[in-house]
């Protein structure tokens, strides 16, 4: 398997003045470690207006911080908001084009569409129509990294006359793109539109398993369009992490913030909020209190209801010792992942801490996975390839224009004078 890193940059208060500083600083260079370690991907969410919870805001910044200061780690926006509200779609083609380009080659282009309250009201973008949006932007964007010029657009939310959109990306015909998925539906939808999975849900290796057949038996269907030029059949699941060869330690190391992650991202959805008034840490730690003294205190899920006990964060699955981290990861390796993504950075994760399980899991856990891995993806690409070609023969791709069908962008001139 590949591995991978999330940052969702989540800064629980109370904050000092350096706190955002030192918050990226550090993740810059975690990334930067894992770089010589050989972690596989950094990805990078983008959210807005989410306190305490995500202070990433402006993913294209920070991944060109890690893009400059690394070699071979694949830089990911994991994801980036695509509609237009959020990012003109022009502007995102622009930007993942530019991260290739400074990266030398290894940007990935996650796409989303946003969930919470605060960034929808905040965008003026309707819940029910955020999917489909979503969609219809990321054809788009791929179509604008693609072609030259690209012939335009227009719909109901957003246009663009025909221009060239540049810079063009050095993978071709584009970064890998991949869609941010939370359960069986949207893990189908990724599948249906060729696109990679970034499971970003907590689940056990049989839940894994269900995950992986939905994905793979629709991705060598006909039910497979590529929303892109390119299919990129893999998947990608979020897991816990916390190493250290005591398991109390690792716990108490990593439990905390994990545990912080699984309740906010629930309560940002069931929850009143106060903007500039958050106080998700301490809420946390008032349920914490609670529960250590006997009450019953029900979690909340990403879009809300009960956690189901294999699926909670209290079982906390990839915190534990490298052993345990090793079975862990086995059960995805069986369920057919391709990927694992360390959720490292939650809560008030030490920066120290996170470093030092870095570490440990290249010396005690990489191994077991990494070696072999080429030979494991070459066959899978081979037995994919008929499925991948005649998917891509089922997109309804644009010709290009010719020269003669370019629209003139006529040049400004002063009007002339009025005679007399």
């Amino acid at each position: 398997m590949r591995f991978g890193m999330l940052y969702e940059l989540q800064l629980p208060k109370p904050w000092a003045e350096d706190s955002e500083q030192r918050l990226v600083n550090d993740a810059i260079d975690q990334c930067v470690l894992a770089d010589t370690l050989g972690i596989d991907y950094a990805w990078s969410v983008e959210h807005h207006f989410l306190e305490e919870y995500s202070h990433c805001s402006a993913s294209e910044v920070f991944l060109s911080a890690v893009a400059a200061r690394t070699k071979r780690i694949n830089i990911g926006f994991g994801i980036r908001q695509v509609i237009s509200n959020y990012n003109h779609p022009a502007r995102t083609a622009e930007a993942v084009a530019m991260l290739d380009l400074v990266s030398n080659g290894r940007a990935q282009f996650g796409i989303g569409e946003g969930a919470t309250r605060l960034e929808l009201g905040g965008f003026g973008i309707q819940a029910k129509r955020k999917r489909a949006m979503s969609l219809e932007a990321s054809r788009e964007i791929a179509d604008m990294m693609v072609m030259e010029p690209y012939p335009g657009y227009e719909c109901e939310d957003w246009s663009l006359p025909c221009r060239n959109v540049l810079p063009k990306p050095i993978q071709k015909p584009h970064p890998p793109m991949w869609m941010a998925c939370t359960n069986r539906d949207t893990i189908k939808v990724a599948a249906q539109n060729g696109l990679g999975v970034l499971a970003f849900s907590f689940l056990d290796p049989a839940e894994a398993m269900t995950w992986s057949k939905i994905y793979y038996d629709t991705i060598m269907s006909d039910e497979c369009v590529p929303l892109g030029h390119a299919v990129n059949a893999n998947i990608a699941m979020v897991s816990a992490f916390s190493l250290h060869e005591d398991h109390e330690e690792a716990s108490r190391r990593g439990e905390d913030g994990f545990r912080f992650f699984e309740y906010a991202v629930g309560a940002l959805v069931t929850d009143d909020v106060l903007p500039g008034r958050s106080s998700l840490w301490e809420k946390f730690q008032e349920r914490k209190a609670a529960r250590a003294a006997g009450e019953k205190v029900v979690d909340t899920a990403y879009g809300g209801g009960s956690v189901k006990p294999e699926r909670s964060m209290a079982r906390s699955p990839g915190i534990g010792t490298p052993a345990e981290f090793r079975d862990h990861m086995q059960g995805f390796a069986e369920a057919g992942v391709d990927q694992v993504i360390f959720l490292q950075q939650g809560g008030k994760n030490r920066h120290d801490h996170i470093c030092e399980s870095l570490e440990t899991f290249r010396s005690a856990v990489y191994d077991s996975f990494a070696e072999g891995r080429e030979e494991r993806e070459a066959e899978k690409a081979e037995r994919l390839a008929p499925y991948i070609e005649a998917a891509l023969a089922r997109r309804e791709t644009r010709a290009p224009l010719t020269d003669a069908e370019i629209p003139v962008v006529p040049a400004s001139r002063p009007k002339p004078a009025a005679a007399g």
